[in-house]
């Protein structure tokens, strides 16, 4: 694939195919935060002649204060003076652990710096059982993702052992196995509770509920989401509550729902999205509750479906906010702002609203709260990517979500850059990004402001900014956008993080980018792709993301002649060879051979064909993958053998490798596969096949019968490849025997006269022309090639049916008014015309050996007329002034002492005149060569 896109999140490509994959994946140990060492620093070396050890305290702290935490742990391991400046509470009040590895030995090193931290987030349940040894008793704030997998006992022990927590989030990804327990427990731990935020929980009964409510005075913000079975009754009894969400929960029952929470003395805003609340619900709770000021009801069916036939009732709501999917959300907003004496313009409220809040808290609570509740709804419909949608996304989404990539909250801002990264997606297999909507991302002012957040100092931030890049990259005016922007440096620049999950993202985008020939250059400019094989090396197994992403940019790049030389130079070669022979990940294995397809394409112009060839390893692990169960596998790793058997020392050398027997069994297989397959399995064999030993091989290993198959395929570029090889292949009079046993003739005839590819056809005709020179008939005389074989052919028949359409082949190329001319006269410019007329232009490509230039000038002495002209006609090809080997056929033809052969053939008064006119223009060409090599 050349390029491919990331779409849904979880926890857990045609080919120059970047999805959403998690946020987080799990990180593998050697991403792990560097142990601290002691080692003392001795004085004043450093950059330009700095003493670094004589700055300030407070200046070491500073710089510390902007670093990941990973340098942060490794500069203070340069002497004991920084290791304790390294180790100040300032430095320590928050930790983001979700892009490392953290198991209890990890957080037993982290305790000693955790004695104030008051901030904490972490990735998946393996790092949940390993905080209580950060030894964090003051912590006030824990957030965590993708933690499908969080038993009650864990979340009751991390309750336990912090009972200082105010804000508690576990989510989005759903908690499967926590229950109500659990619920119970950290409210019996956690009575400094404010906030509480829970996902996926499949029942949470009056119980919990009520525990929550006897037990946390304080708790103002609660949230259930995506839960199966809520009490609704009990939440009216969280008397403290002012915001409530249970949005994407199931089963609620809406009369009881409407009026507890009704009788909610503080409550000030509700979250009811991705429900099945009615209408009628929704009105109650407006004209019900005395305090409520906002209702989200976004991306509910039923309410949009009753509200289509009573709006006039939706909008009784003065002086409150409702917001759905068939309001104007920014509109209401500044409404809503409107009737507190504040005025704002609607496109920037949510940039502007916190100068215009300073003092005001409640209000201020409100748009958190708002924000955070929208970045969830906006991202679980870009997930979904439910029906009727496009008309919102055009509308609001897109500036909805820009607009909340600028909040101050850093979980909202990285949720917006993902719903970014995800609402332009339509289909994420095909890596189909959907144009208006990206074009409307663009629109708002969006390429600014993601590049501008890629250059966060937070690494969360950073990896969610550059997957919106990547996905939107997809569309060429956005990519175009990207680059004209100083997007290529900075996602160059993202690709060396230290991080894995930003280097993966940053990858990706480099992949989609260099997809565009225009930006190849450019990302080789910006040191991308020496970026790029780092990333092999740095992380050469358990992380397919990066690897896949990487080799998949590689491959695009590898495709231009200046890049792919680039890409030899920086050890591209041995990066992408090394996951050809060690990766066992599909994605990687299919990227990394089409990588090397793609340097081993410019043969003609670098020596990366040879360079791959000779790699340690390298042909044998294609032939390998050739046996790949997965089709794409199979394609790229063909196409790369095909590639590199261009060059006469890989030919051989894959041959030894098992080569012909890996791609006959290929051929064999792919008959019901892509034509990409088939096409890059008979081009392999045709490559292959250009040396006689290999050719001999191929036929004995029962190779002629797939390719006849193959030529039968209803795609031109699977005839081409297939007419080529067998054209190869009937060189040998034993292999021309066994295409006639099997049935060939038929279909080399069939491809000679109806084919769409000139090549094709022109290939078949020789081929024909190589079975019925004369040569077969010793062999067939002496009986069946194919041991055991006893099928019945009639030779007469097939060689009668063969030379009536080489005949007829020759003649589609033969103007009669225009050979007549030529004919008569001995005037350049006839000839010419003529040569113009017959010209195959991609015939200029095919190269003959000296043995098949000699067997050519042989059947201009044939007894047949028709072999005659298909001869002189074939040299006319072969020898035309322009083409890609035309001297090298010009050398061997004067070496072969063909002029006077051609002469003759010229001069015959019974040769037909295609023949002779062929042999006048070949004689011609012979002369032009030669003058050419003579100045």
């Amino acid at each position: 694939m050349s390029r491919r896109v990331r779409r849904r999140t979880s926890q857990s490509r045609d080919k120059e195919k970047v999805a959403v994959s998690p946020p987080y994946a799990e990180a593998p140990d050697h991403c792990e935060i560097p142990r601290p060492g002691g080692c003392c620093f001795g004085g004043g070396g450093g950059a330009a002649g700095v003493d670094w050890t004589a700055l300030p305290d407070d200046t070491v702290v500073q710089i510390f204060s902007r670093l990941n935490y990973r340098d942060r742990a490794s500069l203070a391991s340069t002497c004991r003076s920084w290791r304790l400046l390294g180790s100040s509470p300032s430095l320590w009040t928050s930790l983001d652990l979700r892009a490392h590895r953290c198991d209890p030995d990890i957080a037993a090193v982290l305790a000693g710096r955790c004695a104030h931290l008051r901030r904490l987030r972490f990735h998946g349940s393996a790092s949940a059982s390993a905080l209580i040894y950060l030894q964090a008793r003051g912590l006030r704030e824990m957030a965590g993702d993708c933690c499908c997998e969080i038993t009650d006992a864990s979340l009751s022990v991390l309750a336990a052992r912090h009972e200082a927590l105010e804000s508690l989030q576990i989510g989005p990804d759903p908690c499967m196995r926590i229950t109500s327990d659990a619920v119970r427990h950290i409210a019996m731990c956690c009575t400094r509770l404010r906030r509480l935020r829970l996902s996926g929980i499949r029942e949470v009964h009056g119980e919990a509920i009520n525990a929550l409510a006897k037990h946390c005075p304080q708790l103002a913000e609660l949230a259930f989401l995506d839960c199966g079975l809520i009490d609704e009754g009990a939440l009216g009894k969280v008397v403290p509550l002012r915001f409530l969400s249970v949005a994407g929960s199931r089963n609620l029952k809406w009369s009881t729902a409407s009026l507890s929470w009704s009788s909610l003395p503080s409550l000030v805003a509700v979250d009811v999205s991705r429900t099945d609340v009615s209408a009628s619900a929704v009105l109650r709770l407006l004209s019900a509750s005395k305090t409520l000021k906002v209702l989200c009801a976004l991306n509910c069916a039923v309410f949009e479906e009753e509200s289509s036939y009573n709006s006039t009732a939706c909008r009784k709501t003065k002086g409150k906010l409702l917001l759905a999917q068939f309001s104007n959300v920014c509109s209401g907003v500044a409404s809503f702002f409107k009737g507190y004496g504040y005025v704002v313009r609607e496109q920037s409220i949510f940039a502007e609203w916190r100068s215009l809040l300073s003092e005001d808290k409640n209000l201020s609570d409100i748009m958190n709260w708002l924000e955070w509740i929208l970045s969830h709804s906006l991202l679980r419909a870009a997930e979904s990517n439910p029906n009727g949608m496009d008309g919102f996304w055009l509308r609001q989404g897109a500036a909805l979500l820009l607009s909340l990539v600028k909040s101050f909250q850093e979980d909202v801002q990285e949720r917006a850059a993902t719903g970014l990264a995800i609402f332009v997606v339509t289909d994420d297999e095909n890596a189909t990004v959907e144009p208006a909507r990206a074009e409307a991302v663009m629109q708002n002012g969006g390429i600014p402001l993601l590049l501008e957040l890629a250059r966060s100092s937070q690494e969360g931030v950073q990896s969610e900014a550059a997957k919106a890049i990547a996905n939107l990259s997809v569309n060429s005016k956005v990519a175009k956008a990207v680059a004209d922007e100083g997007g290529i440096h900075i996602l160059a620049n993202l690709a060396r993080s230290s991080n894995r999950v930003v280097a993966e993202e940053a990858a990706g985008g480099l992949w989609n980018l260099s997809v565009g020939e225009e930006h190849k250059a450019a990302i080789a400019d910006a040191g991308g792709v020496k970026a790029l094989v780092n990333l092999i090396f740095k992380w050469t197994s358990g992380v397919d993301g990066v690897l896949e992403r990487a080799a998949g940019a590689l491959a695009n790049l590898a495709a231009d002649d200046k890049c792919s030389v680039e890409i030899a130079m920086a050890g591209g070669v041995r990066a992408l060879v090394t996951l050809a022979r060690a990766c066992k990940v599909e994605g990687v294995q299919e990227q990394a051979a089409r990588a090397l397809a793609n340097l081993a394409a410019h043969g003609d112009s670098n020596s990366n064909n040879a360079s791959v060839g000779q790699e340690e390893g390298a042909l044998e692990a294609l032939v390998q993958l050739t046996f790949s169960q997965n089709e794409g596998v199979r394609q790229e790793a063909a196409g790369a053998l095909w590639n590199l058997s261009f060059d006469d020392r890989n030919r051989e050398a894959i041959a030894l490798a098992g080569g012909v027997e890996a791609l006959v069994a290929l051929a064999h297989a792919c008959a019901n596969a892509s034509q990409g397959l088939q096409e890059r399995a008979a081009g392999a064999l045709w490559g292959l096949s250009v040396s006689e030993a290999n050719s001999i091989a191929i036929g004995r290993e029962g190779g002629v019968a797939p390719l006849i198959a193959l030529a039968r395929s209803d795609a031109e570029d699977v005839h081409e490849t297939a007419a080529g090889a067998l054209w190869n292949l009937a060189f040998n009079s034993g292999n021309a025997l066994r295409i006639i046993e099997e049935g060939g003739v038929p279909a080399l005839v069939h491809l000679c006269s109806s084919s769409g590819s000139k090549m094709a056809r022109f290939m078949a005709a020789l081929a024909l022309a190589y079975m019925f020179d004369g040569r077969m008939d010793e062999v067939a005389l002496v009986g069946s090639s194919l041991e055991g074989s006893s099928k019945s052919v009639n030779f007469d028949g097939a060689r009668r049916m063969a030379l009536k359409h080489i005949e007829a082949f020759v003649l589609t190329f033969s103007d009669p008014q225009v050979f007549s001319v030529a004919a008569s006269s001995s005037a350049p410019a006839a000839l010419a015309q003529v040569a113009d007329t017959a010209r195959i232009q991609e015939a200029g490509h095919l190269r003959c050996s000296a043995a098949e230039i000699g067997r050519y000038i042989a059947m201009l002495r044939n007894p047949s007329s028709v072999l005659r002209a298909c001869a002189a006609f074939a040299l006319l090809q072969f020898t035309i002034p322009g083409g890609r080997h035309a001297a090298h056929h010009a050398s061997l033809l004067q070496k072969a002492g063909a002029a006077r052969v051609l002469r003759a053939a010229a001069a015959a008064t019974t040769a037909p005149v295609e023949a002779k006119i062929c042999a006048r223009i070949v004689l011609r060409n012979l002369e032009h060569h030669q003058l050419e090599a003579a100045t």
